[in-house]
């Protein structure tokens, strides 16, 4: 009798997770389908405003050649290029002037020393727009790689538009094992909450920026308080594309996979970094809520797997226990059709990986539990070469 209990109580947890799956999966098609493509637009502008592209750099020898070709190349006239070495300690320095000495475009700078309270990398946003001039802002990373004509798409299209900030979506570039077979489970996680079609959609709160494009009105950049409105902000971009949201400036989020190539986890160490990173902002707005979304990210993402293996390995014949393992077995095959579509569609990596997926939630949620942890011990985080206090960097901009 308890155990028929357990089975059916069980049974009605993984139908509520069948219906949360059905309705992600439409989510990310329609996603997929309605979002707008950073090239497809009627460009009714002919102006040519000037763009300050503001690039932060820390140790990024490996990648920022390539970030500073692509820039360079590009057939849009009226720019400049703002590249900013944050305290690296490679030749990340010596590559900047390089590049500055053989090519006008390029502005170095070199960042003052990081105040306390704030993040490396929005100081150095800041430090590099001081010395910007342009009426429109672009920021990306160092480790992003554009096309050749993606400036004067961004421009055209935030313009025809009457946008006040634009954000594309890049082409996530993995390397390595794990994070090819995690970075699935975490987009169909990110779906629920930071998909275009919230963004771009007026009457809904969320705003969000892709730290490695988005173009703003300088006006607009200023009214929101810049980066040192977001300082001490762990997730900055995300921070900064709420506070314009909530502003009241005109933003807008499109596709920009085919013209934007972005690293999102280089090894496994910035994996593990980058998951933690992505839970401890919500634990310091909020514990209780907090565990309460780690949970269900447990019972979402990984849960119904292993519910899955022990009833079809019992092999009871109790029809409690059959109808659990047939639940766990539909909740299963959901999840791997949310990750299929997202290796295919939005990662554009080889079907194998979504196949690990029980792996992949489980990378999740142990980065997740880790970054709880780190953060109800008020530990520091490392992010980027840099160890932060906790206690230096309570974050406010993102809403759970």
């Amino acid at each position: 009798m308890i155990l028929e209990i357990f089975n059916y109580s069980l049974t009605a947890i993984l139908i509520g997770i069948c219906g949360a799956w059905i309705f992600l999966i439409k989510s990310i098609i329609d996603s997929f389908r309605l979002t707008p493509y950073l090239d497809k637009f009627e460009n009714t502008t002919e102006s040519n405003p000037k763009v300050s592209v503001i690039l932060p750099a820390r140790n990024e020898e490996e990648f920022i050649n390539k970030c500073l070709d692509s820039l360079i190349d590009q057939d849009y006239k009226n720019y400049e290029i703002i590249v900013i070495d944050d305290s690296s300690e490679d030749d990340t320095q010596k590559i900047i002037f390089q590049y500055a000495e053989k090519h006008s475009k390029v502005i170095p700078v070199i960042a003052r020393p990081k105040p306390v309270g704030w993040m490396g990398k929005n100081w150095a946003c800041m430090e590099g727009y001081k010395k910007a001039t342009g009426d429109l802002l672009l920021f990306t990373d160092a480790d992003t790689k554009h096309s050749k004509n993606v400036i004067s798409l961004a421009v055209g299209h935030l313009v025809s538009s009457n946008l006040d900030a634009l954000s594309a979506i890049p082409k996530m570039i993995t390397f390595d094992f794990w994070t090819k077979i995690t970075l699935p489970m975490i987009s169909t996680f990110l779906h629920s909450r930071f998909s275009a079609l919230n963004v771009n959609n007026p009457a809904k709160k969320t705003g969000y920026f892709f730290g490695s494009f988005f173009i703003i009105k300088n006006e607009a950049y200023q009214n929101v308080g810049m980066h040192e409105g977001v300082k001490h902000e762990i997730i900055e971009d995300g921070a900064l594309g709420k506070k314009v949201k909530d502003a009241g400036h005109k933003m807008k989020m499109v596709r920009g996979e085919h013209l934007i190539d972005a690293v999102w986890a280089r090894d496994r160490t910035t994996l593990w970094n980058a998951l933690k990173r992505l839970m401890i902002p919500l634990y310091l707005q909020s514990g209780k809520i907090a565990i309460g979304i780690f949970f269900a990210v447990i019972f979402l993402l990984f849960v119904p797997f292993p519910i899955f293996a022990l009833s079809a390995s019992i092999q009871s014949e109790e029809m409690s226990a059959k109808i659990l393992c047939i639940s766990a077995a539909i909740t299963s095959l959901l999840i791997y059709t949310g990750a299929i579509i997202e290796a295919k569609i939005g990662l554009h990596l080889r079907l194998i990986h979504a196949l690990f997926a029980p792996l992949g939630s489980l990378v999740v949620v142990l980065g997740f539990l880790s970054g709880l942890l780190q953060a109800k011990r008020n530990e520091s985080v490392m992010w980027r070469g840099r160890t932060y206090s906790m206690k230096d960097h309570t974050q406010n901009s993102i809403s759970i």
